[in-house]
Formats: structure tokens, sequence, C-alpha cells
């Protein structure tokens, strides 16, 4: 079939691959000058990252998908055992042991924490296990986690919650939560090993996909935003020019203009969902400092958000980039740039025991839908032969990569149906 795609991001991208891997002819229509979306190369001197992304070792259908490109996951990341430490020295690590005698043993040995903290957190593991991995559609983070001590709430739960959902544990949806967990701890092999980028997230996925498809006569082009989608028989019309299937991979408001200009009934109940995404933003502040880390990355403490906004700092030289150059992130965040970076340079001081001079802070506004209890998200078919991709629509995952990818590869499938 004639297949467009609208967006190249990394949901577009895995449309793209696997709708040509199944013999159609795919036109992708990229709004931006670059591809990527919200894990994309921002040009400068030195070339940043619209955010610092991490990756995990469950995050199966990314890899695989990066293997499929020509893009290798053993050169392009640097793979951890899951480590949440603190510059003080506290926190998690867990060994290269086969799941959940990993997890045990880091909650074993963690740093700071008292046997009440660790067996407070046992016995939480242990309920939720025993309850399958799930809770009650309405039940937040926080629900889940009433009787967990301070400290392992503090240097495990509130990391993993800000940063698998990118919202805080009394606002995010645990049932989701309970899912992340159970993927990335419980279910594949060295399922939460962290994957840090070693190259710029261009060369992760958007550059390579761009070769792959390109010599397999698909376009991608870029700077071309699309202005109609008009059903067209049994097709659609993308700007004037026909096609058997379209697929929206675009952010949710864009996709949501097109679905409701088309006049179908049931695109505009599905914009209606779409609109009703409420959304958090994530900022990543680049800055330099005389000396770097001790590690590749570093967990922060963030329990004031004027005082201490980052939750993580990387340290890019360790993972390729320029000496010196570091990266805090900011998840949920939502201060002003100003109070952001004021706070960035305080935490560095008081944590780091380092000066600071911020390069360059990029805060994505829409970075991902606050993943809240009961959100009902819009699905993938949108009316017959308009799908839409994302890391946004209906399913068990939050706003990640995998999710977007895994989304992607679901639309590519329903083409034909």
């Amino acid at each position: 079939m004639k297949v467009a795609v609208v967006g190249a991001g990394w949901a577009g991208l895995a449309c793209a691959v696997a709708a040509v891997s199944a013999g159609h002819a795919v036109t992708v229509f990229e709004a931006g000058r670059t591809a990527g979306g919200r894990a994309r190369t921002v040009n400068g001197t030195p070339p940043l990252d619209n955010g610092q992304h991490i990756l995990i070792g469950a995050y199966t259908d990314t890899l695989a998908l990066m293997r499929t490109v020509g893009a290798d996951p053993d050169a392009l990341l640097l793979r951890l055992p899951l480590t949440l430490r603190f510059p003080d020295g506290g926190g998690i690590a867990l060994p290269r042991w086969p799941a959940p005698l990993d997890l045990l043993a880091g909650i074993a040995t963690a740093r700071g924490w008292s046997w009440a903290d660790r067996w407070s957190l046992l016995r939480a593991a242990l309920r939720w296990r025993w309850a399958g991995f799930r809770c009650a559609p309405e039940a937040t983070v926080a629900d889940l986690c009433a009787g967990i001590a301070r400290r392992p709430m503090e240097d495990l739960i509130d990391p993993l919650c800000v940063s698998a959902l990118n919202t805080p544990a009394d606002e995010a949806s645990g049932a989701v939560f309970l899912r992340v967990l159970h993927d990335a701890l419980f279910a594949a092999p060295r399922g939460g090993d962290l994957l840090l980028p070693r190259a710029d997230l261009g060369a992760l996925l958007p550059e390579p996909a761009q070769r792959w498809l390109a010599a397999r006569r698909a376009a991608v082009l870029t700077g071309h935003r699309v202005q109609t989608v008009v059903a067209d028989g049994a097709g659609w019309q993308v700007d004037g020019v026909a096609f058997a299937r379209v697929v929206l991979a675009c952010p949710p408001g864009e996709a949501a203009r097109l679905a409701r200009a088309t006049g179908d009934p049931a695109a505009a109940a599905w914009a209606d969902r779409a609109d009703a995404l409420r959304f958090e933003a994530i900022a990543t502040v680049y800055a330099t400092a005389l000396r770097g880390l001790a590690e590749p990355m570093l967990a922060l403490r963030s329990t004031d958000a004027t005082q201490a906004p980052a939750q993580f700092v990387f340290d890019r030289g360790r993972l390729g980039g320029p000496a010196g150059l570091l990266a805090f992130v900011v998840s949920a965040s939502r201060l002003p740039r100003a109070d952001i970076e004021a706070g960035v340079v305080r935490q560095a001081a008081d944590a780091l025991g380092t000066e600071i001079r911020v390069v360059q802070t990029i805060v994505e506004k829409r970075a991902t839908f606050a993943c809240t209890p009961g959100l009902a998200r819009p699905g993938l078919h949108i009316a017959p032969g308009l799908l839409a991709c994302g890391d946004y629509l209906d399913g068990p995952y939050p706003a990640t990569l995998e999710g977007a990818v895994r989304s992607g590869r679901q639309a590519a499938a329903a083409i034909c149906s």
C-alpha cells in the first residue's frame, strides 16, 4: 500500500521501518528540520540533545529497531547495572545477578539504609508481587508505597517514579508504575540495566533510520508541516496527495488538529481525548565544571524544587562528549527557566562541591503526558484507514522511547486491518 506517516519521531520512524519491511511504499512527513521528535540532536557547538535520555535493558523493541537500521547498541550505549548512587555515596546498586536476586542483593547492601528501611521496602515489594503487580486503577504511587520508610522512598522510589513516569509520586499512576517495575526488574534478564547514550540521540536512531529508509526508496520529507488530511474514497489525501493509509505520528495536539479537521465523527471523538491530556515538562541544564563526576551518572536528592531541582546529573565527558560538560535533568519541571538554572547552580555547589557555568538550558514543555491514575488515553484507530502512533496512546507504559517504538510497530501491523 501507499502509506503516509506524519511525524518522524521515534514512533513515526518505527512505524515507517516496519511498514517498509512489510512491503509498503512509505512517505514520512516531518514538520521539523531534523528527525527524532522529543529525542533528537540540537545543532550547536558542541551538538547537544534536546534532553538527556536513558534507555533500560527492558527496551527490547527499541534495541531491536536500532539493530535493524544498522545502529549497534553495544557500541552506542554504555550498559550498567541499575545504580542510583548519590554524591555522598548513599543509595542502591544492583549486582549482575539474575532477577530478582539482583534486587534483593541491592536492597540488602544499600548504603545509608537501616534494616528497618530495607524491610519496609521488601515488605512492599512482596505485597506487589503477591498481587500480580496490579492495583486499583485510582491508586497513586504514593498510595502503593504507604509504609515504606523515608530513605528508600527518597533514594529509590521517587527517582524511579519521576524518571519513568515524569510525574510526582503523589500524582502518578500506581498501575503504570507497577508495570514498569515488573518488566524492568522481574521479567526480562537484565531488564533494569541502565543504557546511557555514548553518542548524541540522532546517532542512536533518527539518522540511521533515515539512511535505512532512503536506501529502500522511502521518502522522509523534513520541514513539511502537513496542513490537511482529507478522506478520499477508501483512502486519504495528505496535502492533496493520495494515500491508501495514513498514520499520525505527530504530537497529540497536532494529531488532534488533523483528526478533527477530517470531519469524521469518530476522528472528532478521538481528537477530544487527545486534547484532554495534560503534560509535564522536562528541563535539561547543560553546564561546564572544572572537574567531572566520579561516575557517568549520579542521582541527586531533590526534596526542594527551588534549591535542588535536578534528580540526576550526567557526565557527558565520560559518555563521549566534551570533558567537564555536565547535564542536569529536572523531570516534572514546573519552575521558570531562570529559577531552574539558579537552583541547579546551588545544587551543584551543595551536592557536588563544585562551581558550574550554565551553557544552555533546554526545556521540553510538553515532554510527556502526565501519567495519572485512571487516565483515558486515545487509541490506535482514529477512523477507517487513519491510524495514530505515539508514546501517549492507550497502553501499559508511560511516555518512554520504548512506548513510542512499540506504538509505531503496532500501527504498522494495523495498516492492513
